[in-house]
């Protein structure tokens, strides 16, 4: 096989697992109650932020979130951002085919408004065996477009498994 063939096939399956990850989320997971659990939390009305720290663990219907501490600051007339952090910041959803998609990251910035979410140092996305790891990885999740990037001698690892990316199996 060409170098060219190699890299355009490369590039298929990586958009193939890209979009694979939140084209079929649960769809009444946001529709759920948020539950977060922490060893303490904290409020400033005049900034509309709430932090929670101490070990917190969010869920959201199949969602769920670890992280050492969550800052969650809503802005006038927008939705949330959320900033997390951690050694790592862990989550997990369950997609619409029962497949799970587990990702990783030190921190991680999610803006519910634009639904944008941005994994930053020893970031990684995984659905079963197939993963992507990159100093740092975003997400558009309204245009489904995934980007990552490693800095100096880092390189973006991939690991592609394609009989697993077949949404009809499990």
């Amino acid at each position: 096989m060409s170098m060219k063939k190699f890299a355009i096939k490369s590039a298929f399956l990586t958009a193939c697992l890209a979009m694979s990850f939140s084209a079929y989320a649960l769809k009444g997971d946001t529709d759920q109650p948020i539950n977060i659990d922490s060893g303490s939390q904290s409020l400033d009305m005049n900034s509309n932020t709430v932090i929670f720290s101490d070990g917190v663990s969010i869920t959201q219907g199949s969602i769920k979130v670890n992280a050492s501490k969550v800052t969650i600051v809503r802005q006038e007339g927008k939705k949330e951002t959320l900033d997390a952090t951690g050694s790592p910041v862990t989550f997990q959803q369950t997609l619409d085919d029962g497949k799970p998609v587990n990702g990783k990251g030190n921190s991680v910035h999610y803006d519910l408004n634009s639904e944008y979410l941005i994994l930053i140092g020893n970031a990684e996305l995984k659905q079963l065996d197939s993963k992507i790891q990159a100093e740092r990885i975003t997400y558009d999740v309204k245009k489904q477009q995934l980007k990552a990037t490693s800095g100096g001698k880092s390189r973006v690892k991939t690991v592609l498994i394609p009989n697993q990316l077949n949404n009809k199996k499990k």
